[in-house]
């Protein structure tokens, strides 16, 4: 029959260094074994030293995108990456509303790891109203958390409150991501707060490495793929993860300075 095997969906940014953003996500599909569709909402000049010129997709065109997509394909899942402006978060929001592509994962890209703001108020009012509430997963990472929470996350029990907060948005599953910028630290702790109200934490070790572009991409691109695969949120978060944990790990010499994880690392992945 038609359309079995397994389809995820990237709705991202192109990075033309292929670290970062769709390209990313595709590595992420293509490594877990699902077919990979993507829509494009702009495209990123740029290498391992920085970003130098980007370009929004006219919101036309990415309309043609989801209906060409939805006349023809199963998409099982889907995850959003950066989305930078409220017109083109609200169209995203209108087609996913209108088209059926199943659970949608939410990477906030609001902040970065290093704590730059990414997103205009407008377009970051827009996310929380619009975006969040379609999310079955959303993963912010330590910064986004407390953005989005809008309180400092100092300890364990920050960290739940700022999950539940999130949850209190609309998104059905919470993975708040821990910090992971000092290079004295010796682990990451990840909290997932689950729809049922059930929390459990995945802590991992942290690796002190330039090649680390596009982590939360593949994170939240790993789920949306176990997801698209009929996995349940919980395996789906922690298969991804450790996906992410073999790629960061195992690196790859790709690039002068920041570069990207290495995708081909899936031995070993349950």
């Amino acid at each position: 029959m038609m359309n079995q095997y397994p389809q995820a969906l990237t709705i991202a940014g192109s990075d033309s260094d292929g670290s970062a953003g769709m390209q990313a996500d595709l590595h992420t599909f293509q490594a877990l074994k699902v077919h990979g569709a993507s829509v494009i909402t702009a495209c990123v000049a740029g290498n391992s030293y920085g970003i130098h010129d980007s370009v929004t997709m006219p919101l036309s065109f990415i309309n043609q995108e989801f209906k060409d997509l939805a006349d023809d394909y199963q998409i099982r899942a889907a995850k959003t990456g950066m989305l930078g402006d409220s017109d083109l978060i609200n169209t995203v929001v209108d087609n996913y509303q209108q088209y059926d592509f199943g659970p949608l994962v939410v990477d906030p890209v609001i902040i970065t790891k290093h704590g730059a703001m990414l997103l205009e108020q407008s377009a970051f009012d827009t996310l929380k109203t619009k975006l969040i509430p379609l999310a079955t997963v959303i993963t912010p990472n330590f910064y986004e958390a407390q953005k989005l929470a809008d309180m400092e996350i100092n300890n364990d029990h920050d960290m739940l409150t700022a999950a539940e907060k999130l949850r209190n948005m609309g998104a059905r599953n919470v993975m708040v991501k821990g910090r992971h910028d000092s290079d004295d630290q010796e682990e990451v702790k990840d909290l997932v707060l689950l729809e049922n109200g059930d929390t459990f934490w995945l802590t991992g070790k942290y690796f002190g490495t330039d090649r680390k572009n596009g982590t939360g991409d593949t994170l939240s691109a790993g789920i949306a793929a176990e997801l698209a695969k009929g996995n349940s949120v919980t395996e789906a978060i922690k298969v991804a993860k450790a996906y992410v944990d073999r790629a960061i790990q195992n690196e790859i010499l790709v690039g002068h300075k920041f570069g990207p994880i290495n995708h081909w690392a899936t031995e070993d992945i349950d």
